[in-house]
This record gives structure tokens, C-alpha cells and sequence, in this order.
């Protein structure tokens, strides 16, 4: 893609709200320095090549937007005429299809979807004046999205190199109930400092996510290998052998795991069929042990790990109280069976978590959707805390 896209650019890399900080520490990890973060976005520099690899590695993002320009326009007219000066034919075919997407503030515009159309059109009439075809366009992000930052009179024009987000890694095939998403799972993981050798402890596990992306975290196995499908696959210049080239090195990367305990439960038997099909999917079904079993009686290793629960936090008064004993239980448990681990729960209501009973050492903020969660961290020491000490 050297030959279409020569030049270093802005990329950006787009998360969910609060997991900025997460996203950065793996674009570090990577080698990439942090030019700007803000809540949902992580700003970083590269070439395109530098997109296939994010796109290969990155387990905290949504998209991986890079950049090819940068302008001033006050008013839809404006936008209009400076995408239009933007050499499309060169970085698209014009027997593509391409979708837009938007963040539009902007006084002068009341509708985002009405600048998305302005540059579908210039798109379009650019392509018609300069090859007599026009590409088609819709809403589907399966092949070349473009996507335009507006701010006051700021304009940024980006190529998603992504697509469809890359925050789904792929494997989960049946998703049961309302699960966490992937990237998320995988933040909360990262948050919690687990190892990667110790064990890994995930009662009332729904649908796996959880155990599924420590599993892949302790294999050191790339996201990016489960999809087969990108924005940038669908560019002019676009190097087959050079992603073939990332995913082969992705593949190599890939470590024995033998000694690590993951231990996942659930009471819903339905809850662990999708589990282990969705653990079968990404390829660490032999790695989790699974338990069908009130959460009570998940088998705890006698050795130090990482517990993490993720339980339903109501969204009705009925349901909260419901749910209050379900957290007193989860206290009375870490209490009682996980002496030396490091527990984690993930809660979107704090009132709930109360009836845990236990001091939190961290209460580190996500958001799950809307919802603004919390991930809490207790440490939960043999004996007593004087004894530890």
C-alpha cells in the first residue's frame, strides 16, 4: 500500500468511554507513542501498514482510523467542495461500495445524517467527473468507510481502516443474555494486572467472554486472527502479502499455555453450552475448565490468582432487591474461598456492591453501553490483613 498511501499520518484508535487508558498501555506495549487521549480515543502516528498491524493486535479497540486530510470549513458547501478536491480515485476503485460514518458538531448543521450526505455526493461526483462512474453507496461497513470528524470548522477525513468494529473478536457465535463485549472483557482483564500464568478464577461466567479472553491473553493470541474482513482490504494498493505476512508472525507468536488454570462456572446450563461453543470457536476450549454449578461451589486452586465476576446489577428496584443477597453471597464466598487471590467485580451499581461487605483497594471506571460501571478491586489476604503485612 506504500505506493498509494507513501506518507505518515494520524491514526487514531477509538474505544468505549473510560477505556482510553487501557487502549493506550497496549498501543505502548506495541511501540506506538501516545501523541493525545480522551475518553473514547487514542491518538497515535504510522503508516497504513502500522493500521494492519492495530488492526491485528489490538484487543481494547473499537476502530483504527487513519487519516488523509485535514481542513476548515464552516458550512456544508464548504465540506462539500474540499472532499470533493480529495483525490478519491486514487485510493478507491470506482467499482467499490462505501459507507460513511460521523461526528458532526457543527452550528450550521441540525442533522449529521445531511453532512453524510454531502460526502457521499462529492464522493460520488468526484468519481463521475474523473472515471464516468459513480461508486455505489449505503450503510453497510463492509467495505471502504470513510469517516469524517467535524468540529466548529475543524474537519478531519479518515479511512476506517476497521470497518466493522473490531471490538467483536470474532468468536462468539451465540452471545446468551446481555454479555460484556469483547473489548471490554479483555480491559477489565488487562485492568486487573492478572500474570497471564496464574489462576484464573470467572464465576457466573454466562457466556465465556470473560474466560475466554484470559484464555487468549495467556496464549498471547491476536484478535485480529479470527476476522477476515477489513476496511483496508478494500483500498487501492491494498498488500495481500503483507497481511499474510502479519498473520503468519501473529500465528508464531501464539505460546504453550500448559499450567494455567482457568476455571469458569455458571448455573444455567444453557449459559455454559454457549460457553464452551464459543470457547470451541476461538480455540481455548482445552485451556478452561468449565462447572455447571450455583457460583458457591466454584473450585478455587490453592494457590494466588485473580477472581473476577461480572453479576447482574438490576435495572428495576425489584431486581435490585433482589439481587442484594446474591452480593452479600459473593462476599461471604471471596471471603471464605479465595484467600490469597485478588478479587475483581464488575458492577454498574454501587449501592448492590455495598452488600459485598468488603473494603475496595481500587474502584477502577468503565462503561458497559451506557451504563457507567465500575470494576472493583478487593484484596483478599490469607488471614489477616496484619498478617499479610
Amino acid at each position: 500500500m506504500s505506493s498509494v498511501f507513501p506518507y505518515k499520518t494520524d491514526i487514531v484508535v477509538t474505544c468505549f468511554p473510560k477505556m482510553n487508558d487501557w487502549l493506550a498501555k497496549e498501543l505502548t506495549d506495541l511501540g506506538y507513542e501516545i501523541k493525545h487521549s480522551s475518553v473514547t480515543e487514542v491518538e497515535t502516528s504510522g503508516y497504513m501498514d502500522d493500521c494492519m498491524r492495530l488492526n491485528m493486535y489490538l484487543r481494547t479497540a473499537s476502530r483504527v482510523l487513519f487519516q488523509i486530510q485535514r481542513f476548515r470549513a464552516v458550512n456544508a458547501n464548504e465540506l462539500y467542495k474540499r472532499i470533493k478536491n480529495i483525490p478519491w480515485e486514487k485510493y478507491m476503485h470506482n467499482d467499490t461500495y462505501f459507507s460513511i460514518t460521523s461526528y458532526v458538531k457543527n452550528d450550521s448543521i441540525k442533522d449529521t445524517r445531511f453532512a453524510n450526505v454531502r460526502v457521499k455526493d462529492a464522493i460520488a461526483d468526484r468519481f463521475l467527473e474523473k472515471t464516468g462512474k459513480r461508486p455505489n453507496s449505503g450503510p453497510e461497513k463492509d467495505h471502504v468507510v470513510i469517516h469524517l470528524y467535524w468540529k466548529e470548522d475543524k474537519v478531519r477525513i479518515y479511512f476506517d481502516t476497521s470497518g466493522q468494529t473490531i471490538s467483536k473478536h470474532g468468536y462468539r457465535k451465540i452471545p446468551f443474555k446481555a454479555p460484556m463485549s469483547e473489548s471490554l472483557a479483555a480491559a477489565t482483564i488487562i485492568a486487573s494486572e492478572w500474570d497471564r500464568e496464574s489462576p484464573f478464577v470467572n464465576p457466573m461466567c454466562g457466556s465465556g467472554t470473560l474466560a475466554i479472553e484470559a484464555a487468549l491473553l495467556a496464549q498471547n493470541k491476536a484478535p485480529g486472527l479470527f476476522r477476515d474482513n477489513f476496511g483496508f482490504m478494500h483500498l487501492k494498493g491494498y498488500d495481500e502479502e503483507s497481511w499474510e505476512g502479519y498473520k503468519r508472525l501473529a500465528g508464531l507468536q501464539i505460546k504453550e499455555t500448559e499450567g494455567v488454570k482457568i476455571i469458569a462456572s455458571d448455573l444455567s446450563r444453557q449459559a455454559l453450552f454457549a460457553a464452551r461453543d464459543n470457547a470451541k470457536t476461538a480455540g481455548v476450549d482445552h485451556m478452561i475448565e468449565f462447572f455447571e454449578g450455583d457460583f458457591r461451589d466454584t473450585p478455587v486452586p490453592q494457590e494466588d490468582g485473580v477472581l473476577m465476576m461480572n453479576p447482574e446489577y438490576g435495572e428495576r428496584l425489584g431486581e435490585v432487591k433482589e439481587l442484594e443477597p446474591i452480593y452479600k453471597a459473593i462476599g461471604d464466598f471471596m471471603k471464605q474461598k479465595c484467600n490469597g487471590y485478588t478479587g475483581f467485580i464488575f458492577t454498574g451499581n454501587l449501592d448492590l456492591a455495598k452488600h459485598i461487605g468488603l473494603r475496595t483497594s481500587a474502584r477502577i471506571p468503565f462503561f458497559n453501553a451506557k451504563i457507567e460501571c465500575r470494576l472493583l478491586k478487593y484484596d483478599l489476604y490469607r488471614g489477616t490483613k496484619k498478617q499479610k503485612d
